[in-house]
């Protein structure tokens, strides 16, 4: 079930004209995480039509296998099959009873498009 894998990208930092501190996309500012022992799997899609243009937006629930946890937050965006997604909401840390470690992660992510 967790036969996949996901790459993490995190913005790098760069400083705008008003001296302020914002997300550089920049392919060569971008940190890359690969997260392995993943499941990837469907959870929704959605069409917004107006007469300029039907925009979709599909998403996908991520859960690692137990005994996984990565450095990814709400902030960041996924690599995964082929595509370049968005985190959507807050990551799911979900806590071991007995070690009180991090069991798994439950996270979604999502693309929009149109």
């Amino acid at each position: 079930m967790f036969h996949q894998t996901i790459v993490r990208l995190r913005a790098g930092q760069r400083t705008d004209r008003g001296g302020n501190t914002v997300p550089d996309w920049s392919p060569d500012k971008v940190s890359r995480l690969p997260v392995a022992s993943v499941s990837v799997q469907p959870t929704t899609q959605t069409e917004q039509a107006d007469p300029t243009r039907t925009a979709v937006v599909t998403g996908w629930q991520v859960i690692t296998a137990p005994g996984v946890d990565a450095d990814i937050e709400a902030r960041d965006r996924i690599e995964w099959n082929g595509m370049v997604l968005e985190v959507a909401g807050e990551v799911g840390r979900y806590s071991d009873f007995l070690s009180n470690a991090t069991h798994h992660l439950e996270f979604v992510m999502r693309r929009a498009t149109g």
